[in-house]
């Protein structure tokens, strides 16, 4: 038999030669495959790890999280060395010995798995879990084992060892939806991984190997099992001593589980930051999910929170059914930060953001599309006289709401008592034209051109955003600034990436501005919007569209003011208006639900009280109120020089003291004014005739709009 074998490999030397030969080539190969054939596992992209982006006021309260997977990467310097330990003691104590594969600790595992007969003990190291995590599927194959090897052994080569704990402690999944050590800190400690001790790092590392099974908030007991096995691995390797053993054994879990508070109040807000990342500065809701950003908004949370919660007062929001909506934003009148804003009144995450939507303004409009375009040419001001009665213009007929007409009217009185026949013939007068080229330095873009804009009748109608910032002017000397809801972005590295620019339009003058402040103060105090109590300063004014479907019914409600310190609107109705959706009551619903929202923040921070004239302007007279002139007498009196003259009196009821009183005498053809005083009910007459009688009469005078008021009766002097 020998001798047959010898034979036969005489005769086959040369074949067992060449299968030798090939089979050290091919294990020589397999060897270099593993050893460079990382780079085709290995896909750089996903070292970079999908983080948290915050979104944040100014003081760092942090409102919102977005996220693909909940991790707050960190520096491995920013890991407490104790708390590296631990993961290295339990996860691969010669982590800083071997080259990505541990062959000892493959050895041993093989060796205990076959004395058990089943497999008993892991060898994985942490980079060969890491590269599981990031460029591998979860399936048990050789072939993926393979692979994962040589991603390790890539890593190895490629990285050092600080830079793969750093990656690894980021990318550890702690389950409850924790990603990373700095996640993990937070959500069962509430603290960052900074302030961890032994026995808290111990407890985290031990939740690694099974999230579920060793999870301190459902499986108390085996996670404090766990998190002694983990103290234990540091000792037996010389981490930690005997006495610092038994002391951090000895103690309880230690949870202290985060708070995280329900931030509804501020989801509409939120998505107005989310929107301009993306309209500003194309960061979309994908990156922005995967980013790390800090996005730091301008959002008072007194003022978001205050409004959020009187919005949810059905009192202020009357309808025919149930479903009546509104929105309302706020903005900072000095710097253009918006600092509230409510897209509806029980507003989710992802609804449609009323802020944003167009409706109806109603008379709204009237100060941006008339009155203020009008009085920014010479021959209009505050106290012109405008027509005030029907009119038709065509096919297009302009009647005011209560049919009844004054026939004239001044631009104060047209505003404070919101008449639409005057805004409508001013627009006439004034063109279009001109009126929408102020409309478009508002940002203000409308594509009609009819007469009815000066109503609000519009076809698409304008946002309560719009509204608020074309306001701003009247409040800020005639500019316009363009509302920012973001301050800024910062990236993961803590650089600033965007920032907000301040874009500011000289609108109107400083002098029409002020005017049409003060004219909207008188509009707040005994004008249309009247409704509702706030003691300080508001100037403002309210609109209101008719139902389409159901005559005297409301489609549309709303009021647009502002204080010294904030502009805003407030826009009500539902958001399919038709026969079975209409509001029961008007504008004075969201001009009492503005007051109430002021009044509320005043009472817990103080608001400014006054408005402040500018330097540059001229402080605008109150309206005259001319009174009727009664109970007018004349008779002779004596004096010096001459000796006998005439003394006319009269009587009126509340005058003011601006009222100019004219005398007239009557003659023929043109009545002769023979003076006038202010103020006072009488006037001695030192020109006149004993031998003939003469007819006297008094007339109040206006000097605002240059008007006079009703004559008083005749009243005769006569020496019979």
């Amino acid at each position: 038999m020998k001798e047959k074998i010898i034979d036969f490999c005489q005769k086959n030397k040369k074949y067992m030669l060449f299968s030798l030969a090939f089979i050290v080539l091919f294990a020589v190969l397999g060897y270099l495959f593993i050893l460079f054939g990382g780079r085709l596992v290995v896909d750089e992209k996903q070292l970079l790890l999908d983080a948290t982006t915050t979104i944040e006021t100014a003081d760092g309260t942090v409102v919102h999280e977005l996220y693909n997977e909940r991790r707050y990467p960190v520096t491995l310097n920013q890991v407490p060395e104790h708390v590296q330990q631990a993961f290295v003691a339990v996860e691969d104590v010669r982590f800083y010995q071997h080259a990505g594969v541990d062959f000892k600790s493959v050895l041993r595992a093989v060796y205990r798995d076959v004395i058990a007969m089943n497999k008993v003990e892991g060898a994985s190291t942490i980079t060969q879990q890491l590269s599981k995590n990031l460029f591998l599927q979860n399936d048990k194959t050789w072939m993926r084992k393979t692979k994962e090897v040589m991603a390790a052994i890539y890593l190895e080569r490629n990285y050092t060892k600080e830079e793969i704990l750093e990656l690894y402690l980021n990318k550890v999944y702690f389950g409850h939806g924790v990603h990373g050590i700095e996640a993990a800190s937070r959500k069962f400690f509430s603290k960052s991984v900074e302030e961890l001790t032994i026995a808290e790092g111990a407890l985290l590392a031990g939740i690694v190997k099974s999230p579920s099974g060793y999870s301190p908030i459902d499986q108390a007991e085996n996670a404090l099992t766990r998190r002694n096995v983990v103290l234990a691995s540091m000792n037996n390797a010389g981490m930690i001593n005997h006495e610092t053993l038994k002391m951090e054994q000895g103690k309880t879990l230690g949870l202290n589980l985060e708070e995280r508070p329900n931030q509804t109040f501020a989801a509409s807000y939120i998505d107005l930051a989310i929107d301009e990342a993306a309209s500003k500065y194309q960061l979309s809701l994908n990156e922005l999910k995967r980013g790390g950003y800090r996005i730091i908004i301008h959002m008072d949370e007194l003022i978001q929170k205050t409004a959020y919660e009187e919005f949810q007062n059905d009192v202020y929001f009357p309808g025919n059914t149930e479903g009546v909506e509104g929105s309302f934003v706020m903005m900072d009148v000095e710097r253009g930060n918006v600092v509230a804003a409510i897209g509806g009144r029980d507003y989710q995450y992802g609804d449609l953001n009323r802020v944003l939507v167009k409706r109806q303004p109603g008379s709204t409009m009237k100060p941006i599309a008339v009155y203020a375009p009008a009085m920014m040419q010479e021959n209009y001001t505050p106290y012109t006289i405008l027509r005030d009665d029907p009119q038709n213009y065509g096919d297009y007929v302009a009647s005011n709401v209560d049919g009844q007409y004054d026939g004239m009217v001044t631009v104060y009185d047209a505003v404070v008592k919101s008449k639409n026949a005057p805004a409508v013939w001013l627009l006439n007068e004034i063109g279009i034209s001109h009126a929408k080229s102020y409309l478009q330095k508002l940002g203000i873009n409308i594509p009609d051109e009819g007469l009815a804009i000066a109503l609000g009748g519009l076809s698409e109608g304008v946002t309560p955003m719009d509204m608020m910032k074309s306001y701003r002017p009247f409040a800020h000397r005639g500019q316009m600034i363009e509302p920012n809801v973001i301050k800024e972005i910062i990236n993961q590295r803590g650089n600033v990436v965007f920032e907000e620019k301040k874009l500011t339009v000289e609108v109107f003058n400083a002098q029409v501005a002020w005017n049409m402040t003060s004219i909207l103060l008188h509009t707040v105090e005994t004008g249309t919007a009247k409704a509702g109590n706030y003691r300080k300063e508001l100037a403002g004014k309210t609109g209101s569209t008719q139902h389409p479907f159901v005559s005297g019914m409301t489609k549309d409600a709303w009021f647009v003011g502002y204080t010294p310190e904030y502009v805003s609107a407030l826009w009500m109705g539902y958001d399919v208006s038709d026969k079975d959706h209409y509001l029961t009551g008007g504008s004075s619903y969201p001009t009492e639900l503005t007051k109430k929202i002021l009044s509320e923040v005043d009472a817990k921070r103080p608001l400014q009280e006054k408005f402040v004239k500018p330097d540059t302007v001229i402080d605008l007279p109150k309206p005259i109120q001319l009174p009727e002139i009664k109970d007018v007498e004349i008779h002779y009196s004596f004096g010096i020089f001459p000796f006998i003259k005439g003394n006319i009196t009269w009587n009126v009821d509340h005058a003011d003291e601006r009222v100019v009183y004219r005398i007239y005498r009557e003659t023929e053809g043109i009545d002769e004014r023979i003076g006038e005083v202010v103020g006072e009910n009488s006037f001695t007459i030192d020109d006149i005739s004993i031998f003939e009688s003469e007819k006297f009469y008094v007339v109040p005078y206006d000097s605002n709009t240059k008007i006079e008021g009703n004559p008083s009766k005749v009243v005769i002097l006569s020496v019979k």
